[in-house]
């Protein structure tokens, strides 16, 4: 039953649906989290110790944040799969060229594909840099969270990634989760054009939300 599913479209693109929203709901508590960076090193360093400590002492050191990952990871890759075996479907059920071009679909529409192989790529590099610090620019200091931001941003090249993917997000969360309210059949007439309000606030608040972070370090507000 659950390999037929798997197997169809809908299925895929429930899968993609439920799987957007789980991480968009990680995404909105990231930003806040991020945004007590302006409250100073106390603040912000206190809070990253805090995620390691939730659920203490019923959950071990680190318990609940790893389950957290691990639920992200399932997501990202549900995610991936899905998007990439329906664009596969898509061009096998039209190998061949439109004769005359279909009318041109939303910016946001056409750079999905992109857009999600931009954030792919970044999460890997926002793993390696302020998690590992593998490829941090400055001296990664282990469980000092503020300053290893500062580091990052303090670099052109950091606020670059980080901007250019953040704007990335913006689109695909401003799509995906009007995508997202159609397949799980939340849409209809009289609802689309709320939908579509809360698609664009949310895709506008992350996008600013994240910035803010790079732009406050840049600006030296945060320090």
């Amino acid at each position: 039953m659950a390999r037929t599913v798997w197997d169809s479209t809908v299925g895929k693109k429930t899968v993609m649906a439920v799987s957007g929203l789980i991480m968009l709901l990680y995404l909105v508590v990231h930003m806040v989290g991020n945004l007590k960076i302006y409250f100073g090193a106390g603040e912000f360093n206190h809070y990253a110790h805090w995620l390691r400590t939730i659920g203490e002492p019923f959950m071990h050191y680190e318990w609940t944040l790893w389950i957290i990952r691990v639920v992200l990871v399932v997501a990202v890759v549900a995610h991936a799969v899905s998007a990439y075996q329906l664009s596969r479907r898509d061009l096998r059920a039209r190998p061949v060229k439109y004769v005359h071009k279909r009318p041109r679909a939303s910016y946001a529409t056409r750079t999905m594909r992109w857009g999600g192989i931009i954030l792919g790529l970044f999460i890997v590099w926002h793993i390696l840099d302020l998690t590992t610090g593998t490829v941090h620019s400055g001296g990664f200091q282990e469980g000092h969270p503020y300053q290893n931001v500062v580091d990052t941003f303090s670099t052109w090249w950091g606020d670059v990634v980080y901007i250019v993917a953040m704007l990335a997000l913006g689109l695909h969360v401003r799509h995906g989760f009007w995508s997202a309210a159609q397949t799980l059949g939340a849409g209809s007439r009289t609802r689309d054009r709320a939908l579509k309000t809360v698609a664009n606030v949310l895709a506008l608040l992350l996008t600013i939300g994240f910035i803010a972070v790079p732009v406050g370090v840049m600006t030296g507000v945060v320090s």
